[in-house]
């Protein structure tokens, strides 16, 4: 039996796991780079200035090689690259720099936390697939849990500023659905510095149009500002990023997937640390159960994708249609479409849920505060 290259590099080089880790701890502090980075400078322009620099040096390094000639992107690639830099970006992590003006950078993690959660619900409806009792499940705790940081025990929390990061993640996770079936160059870099070149001028329009250039004072900027920006741009973006792409190419899809409850532990955990953050008991507790739901939806999937994996029964009727004469294929089914024309194209569950900060899609490594 060939072994995959996967398992091959994954044997022979520790570099996947310090990969891993980095993605764990990199895009766990973008949380707390925000909350440093919007102390002193307007959120919106905060972040248009993240992602613009963090996009244009990105793309100055892979461009030339990956986006030339045949794979140079076309005018569908460049409209997918618009609407999913408003939802991720502009919609997502910048609703999220907002946010983090008025809450801590733990709460808004674990807020970030259940986009997993959306991500599954909103496929769901898109496809038109059955909500199942897991769905369900999770929908509720995740919903308990964002509930109890709010207005749990000793919560004294900003609820608009909560309700500006949860309409951020439910914009995240519709970007991360529709980027999974977009048309997008074939590079994952390539597809994620044009995101953060065309997010970052969105973020900078809309920091205008707010009249945060207004309010800026460059002067009043401090050291801790400029520090949470340039991690912000290096490792929140492009150190982190490229960690991204390399872990998924060698690590199995299930232990990438661990990332999405293991960000919002690392946020928590550095915001108390370095940030001086409560640990409250509504945050400890919301956090719980919030992060089982996300262990419920990622470790649903696993389970299902490992028992579709597993051969038939004797006698069972998977096993007598494996073992019947195939049926000639139609046309369209010779031609490898096996649905009707005008069906909803499944999401594939091969790939890892997004996070950074986040949050990234499956195909494609985005930006999650994922860029967060």
């Amino acid at each position: 039996m060939p072994i995959e290259p996967k398992q091959i590099l994954t044997r022979r080089l520790p570099l996947p796991w310090l990969a891993l880790v980095t993605v764990w701890i990199f895009w766990g502090s973008t949380y707390l780079g925000i909350q440093l980075a919007v102390d002193t400078i307007p959120p919106l322009l905060m972040a248009g200035v993240r992602f613009l620099t963090a996009g244009t040096l990105m793309f100055a390094i892979v461009g030339p090689r990956h986006a030339r000639g045949a794979r140079r992107p076309t005018v569908r690639h460049l409209r997918s690259v618009l609407i999913i830099a408003a939802l991720l970006l502009v919609g997502g992590n910048g609703l999220l720099s907002v946010g983090e003006t008025s809450i801590d950078s733990g709460l808004a993690a674990l807020i970030v936390a259940t986009v997993p959660v959306w991500m599954v619900l909103i496929n769901a409806a898109v496809t038109r697939t059955r909500i199942t009792a897991t769905m369900t499940l999770a929908l509720v705790l995740g919903t308990v849990g964002v509930g109890v940081l709010v207005g749990g025990p000793g919560a004294r929390v900003d609820v608009g500023g909560a309700a500006v990061v949860l309409i951020g993640s439910l914009c995240w996770a519709t970007g991360s659905v529709y980027a999974r079936r977009a048309p997008l160059p074939s590079h994952p870099l390539v597809v994620t510095s044009l995101e953060m070149i065309t997010g970052g001028l969105l973020l900078i329009i809309a920091a205008a149009v707010k009249g945060e250039f207004g309010r800026f004072d460059p002067a009043a900027v401090t050291g801790g500002s400029i520090a949470g920006l340039l991690w912000l741009i290096v490792g929140g973006s492009m150190i982190a990023f490229t960690a991204y792409g390399y872990a998924n190419a060698t690590l199995p899809n299930d232990t990438m997937a661990t990332y999405a409850y293991v960000n919002p532990v690392v946020a928590v955990m550095l915001g108390a640390l370095l940030g001086q953050e409560a640990l409250s008991p509504n945050l400890l507790l919301g956090g719980a159960v919030i992060v089982s739901a996300v262990v419920l939806i990622v470790g649903g999937r696993v389970v299902a994708r490992r028992i579709s994996r597993r051969p038939p029964l004797p006698d069972s009727p998977s096993r007598q249609a494996a073992e019947s004469p195939p049926r000639e294929a139609s046309p369209r089914q010779a031609a490898g479409h096996s649905l009707p024309e005008g069906s909803p194209q499944p999401v594939s569950s091969e790939h890892p849920l997004p996070n950074d900060p986040p949050w990234p899609p499956a195909e494609h490594p985005l930006p999650k505060g994922s860029t967060r």
